[in-house]
């Protein structure tokens, strides 16, 4: 088995070329990739379900736009919750939070909300994931389905999280840039 270089807090962008639907222009930030597979949430995915709805105490503690994100095809009666630490970098983690990468972690969405109320910069809550088992990832990646870049922990707070494809690619300083103007349709073209 060849050796798997860890994307863990890295972004998975679908290319245009990407025929899922479940994965139509979807930001996944990846929470572990490693041998065994990999698990991510999709970044821009809001539903109408208000965080208040499903999860009350953590509502006052959830970023606009206060909704759930769908995280992906995987568990949808799962919640996960992602969330940025002001200077998480370097500051020890508070307890109820495990870092992925940099500022940003998982909740422990079954601890007391208190317990992070004051530690917590932003707060998103997915329901579901995205996986993927052993070298499956890999394959998608030789197969040109996603490009792989830089998460920056202000892409889990979004505040418009329906431009955040075209943001995440814009930003980038090579050729990717230009795919951020890639058409919705290229038929209308």
């Amino acid at each position: 088995m060849t050796e798997v270089s860890s994307l863990t807090g890295r972004l998975l962008v679908a290319t245009p070329a990407l025929a899922d639907p479940n994965f139509d222009r979807a930001v996944v930030l990846l929470l572990d990739h490693d041998e065994e597979g990999s698990l991510g949430v999709v970044l821009n995915r809001p539903t109408p379900v208000g965080v208040r709805d499903i999860l009350e105490g953590w509502a006052d503690l959830a970023g606009e736009p206060g909704v759930v994100f769908q995280g992906g095809p995987v568990s949808l009666d799962s919640a996960l919750g992602v969330a940025v630490i002001p200077g998480g970098g370097s500051a020890a983690a508070p307890l109820g939070w495990r870092r992925v990468h940099g500022a940003i972690g998982l909740v422990d969405l079954e601890a007391p909300p208190e317990l992070l109320a004051s530690a917590l910069g932003s707060l998103r809550i997915f329901a579901g994931y995205a996986g993927w088992g052993p070298g499956q990832l890999e394959d998608e990646l030789v197969e040109g389905a996603w490009y792989v870049v830089e998460s920056e922990p202000g892409d889990v707070s979004s505040p418009a999280p329906e431009r955040l494809w075209r943001e995440v690619l814009r930003r980038q300083r090579s050729e990717l840039a230009m795919v951020a103007t890639y058409p919705d349709d290229p038929s209308l073209n």
